[in-house]
């Protein structure tokens, strides 16, 4: 019951309204409101009221310009980086390390042969281009070469470009005698270049070179990896360097280890790749101490002999240093260790710790990235590498209709051939030197939000020495082989110390550089120094907006319903009810009004409406406004009260 009186009152006060006109609300503010200058504009005399309005407003101005610029550079998610040192027991980093030539030439040779008999042939025509080879290269298989030739480019004619297969014999009277006599490109305006077309040989380009060793090797890289991506995973594991091969000696601090404690991947730019203290199914294994003693060393067998002889040009190993239970990406992170030499590697720990949205556009685990992670099949950690080379492989199957070999493939895509696509080197090459796709990936890609790297310093000398390489061969050899030949040599060995220099750590952080105390400290203090003013004069400034708009619903209900009035009484077309009439009907419910018209033939109603019951009106002042009983009742206990 006291709820319902409540309620009442209530709705009576919304209906009522605050009581005041704009007028009047506006200098009951600037009376009572507790912000200088208002007061000032209502108490003085007219020039002043002028001056002091004037103020008011420039100092109003200048406090929302302030409050915008404070406003729009807290929304500009600004951070600041801090520089921390830190001194703890660390876990050794995971180490990657691989053979430069992804595969053992005796194992491939069957795979390569056509390919390497053309390679010959091409060497011997940019060597010797003035020899007759037509009993040679009617012998080799020409499959490879009519996809992607090796063209020389004259360009003495700039409007007319002279175009030169290697293997095509034209007669000098056609071409010049300069591109005729020599295909060593080493007269002016020549370019040696790859050849690539599409659409059945009537869409070309080329890719120029300035030096035929780079022409060559590009080719031939091209060439040999349309042959891989046709050949099982199983079968090119078996055609790399086993790591009981290729891993002689290993020690880690004080304890002995072997292959054994390396896991295996394979890595298409350099076939099988092992991987110490990973961390996917044992714990990481900590550093006791600082320094060189307390490190991994390993001695490496290369094994340079049985190299891909036209694949790679390096030799030695290559090595990366990364965090655990992250994939490694030797080929754009790694460093190389050069044979018959000890490379030193001391190690420094940086760690990377950002906000995060909005503050940096990183991310946490990748979840929020459009682009999935062809690496997730190794229970790998995001990185910002592996989505990269993620979407350009999505790009790649998207518009060339196949994968390449060097990147993971989605379910039911394929690698690219020669055979099955004809015009994939074409469109690979045009997606790769692609400025747009390179940006897309880059916008689409996100950096970690935590992550760890690692500073290397590096130092090499040679091993072994001269007077100690005899014996260490002898052991070496023992060791591996059971033979009492030396079965090494120092083009062939890579002798490896990796260790931390020292535990000191550095944690590079970011922190917000505007946070919400930043923000509501400076807007008060704008607002309290122009205007002299704090929360609660905000908070009154509040109040008389919600008054303004409560006066202005009331004033808007007022008039849509006295215009419904309007339009009622419009509608009513007969004599006005007389004062007797008017009585009557108010004291007697059952009374009818004389419905004659004085000419019969016109209708009294049009509309058949049935006319309201008249009654007195009341009067306009609200002194004699009737109220129910319980609402007098409750508005005088308020009174009361």
């Amino acid at each position: 019951m006291h709820l319902r009186k409540y309620l009442l009152k209530g709705l009576h006060r919304l209906q009522k309204g605050p009581g005041y006109t704009y007028k009047e609300l506006l200098v009951w503010y600037c009376n009572n409101t507790n912000t200088h200058g208002p007061k000032r504009i209502i108490c003085e005399g007219p020039k002043k009221k002028a001056m002091w309005f004037l103020i008011t407003l420039l100092f109003a101005s200048l406090v929302c310009w302030q409050w915008s610029e404070f406003i729009k550079t807290y929304l500009n998610w600004e951070v600041t980086v801090s520089l921390s040192l830190g001194f703890k027991t660390m876990d050794f980093p995971a180490v990657t390390i691989c053979n430069a030539s992804p595969f053992q030439y005796s194992k491939t040779k069957h795979l390569l042969m056509d390919l390497d008999e053309l390679m010959k042939a091409v060497l011997e025509r940019i060597l010797a281009p003035e020899a007759s080879y037509a009993n040679t290269t009617s012998a080799l298989n020409f499959t490879l070469w009519n996809n992607t030739p090796l063209v020389l480019i004259y360009e003495q004619d700039s409007s007319h470009p002279v175009v030169l297969d290697l293997f095509e014999n034209i007669p000098s009277a056609s071409v010049g005698s300069n591109a005729a006599q020599g295909r060593t490109c080493s007269a002016p305006g020549c370019k040696l270049a790859m050849k690539l077309c599409s659409l059945n040989g009537t869409v070309c380009t080329f890719r120029n070179f300035t030096s035929a060793t780079q022409a060559v090797t590009e080719w031939y890289a091209l060439q040999a990896t349309n042959i891989f991506s046709q050949v099982s995973r199983q079968e090119l594991v078996e055609m790399g360097y086993s790591a009981e091969h290729m891993i002689l000696a290993c020690l880690f601090g004080t304890e002995p280890c072997s292959y054994r404690n390396f896991t295996s991947i394979f890595y298409p730019n350099y076939g099988n790749c092992y991987i110490f203290n990973w961390g996917m199914t044992e714990k990481a294994l900590p550093s006791a101490n600082p320094g060189a003693e307390f490190g991994l060393k390993l001695i490496l067998d290369i094994d340079q002999e049985d190299y891909v002889p036209f694949l790679t040009s390096t030799a030695g190993a290559r090595l990366m240093l990364h965090e655990q239970r992250t994939y490694p990406f030797i080929k754009e992170e790694g460093i190389d260790a050069m044979s018959g030499t000890e490379t030193s590697i001391g190690v420094l720990v940086d760690k990377l710790q950002r906000m995060g949205e909005p503050y940096s556009p990183c991310t946490m685990n990748g979840s929020d990235v459009a682009i999935r992670n062809l690496y997730s099949s190794y229970n790998t950690t995001y990185s910002s590498q592996a989505c990269l080379h993620s979407c350009f492989q999505d790009h790649m199957i998207h518009n060339c209709s196949c994968g390449h070999f060097l990147y993971p493939l989605p379910p039911g895509a394929r690698y690219c051939n020669n055979q099955d696509f004809p015009d994939w080197a074409y469109c690979y090459f045009n997606l790769w030197m692609s400025v747009t796709q390179r940006e897309t990936c880059i916008n689409m890609c996100k950096e970690s939000c935590n992550d760890t790297q690692y500073t290397m310093t590096i130092s090499m000398a040679d091993w072994p020495s001269e007077a100690s390489e005899d014996w260490i061969f002898h052991v070496l050899s023992q060791e591996r082989d059971h033979s009492t030949n030396i079965t090494l040599s120092r083009k062939g060995v890579v002798k490896l110390n990796i260790y931390f220099q020292e535990f000191n750590y550095r944690t590079i952080e970011e922190s917000a550089a505007n946070n919400i105390v930043w923000l509501l400290s400076n807007l008060g203090g704008q607002f309290g120094f122009w205007m002299g003013g704090s929360v609660l004069c905000l908070i009154e400034f509040g109040e008389i907006i919600i008054d303004f708009m409560w006066i202005t619903i009331i004033k808007l209900v007022a008039f849509f319903k006295g215009l419904r009035q309007k339009q009622a009484q419009a509608a009513y077309t007969g004599p006005p009810p007389t004062v007797a009439e008017l009585v009557e009907a108010h004291t007697n419910f059952g009374f009818q009004p004389d419905t004659t018209n004085p000419s019969p033939h016109v209708e009294a109603y049009p509309d058949e409406q049935t006319l309201p019951i008249p009654g007195t009106p009341p009067p306009n002042y609200d002194s004699l406004r009737l109220q129910p009983l319980d609402t007098i009742e409750s508005e005088s206990e308020g009174d009361a009260i």
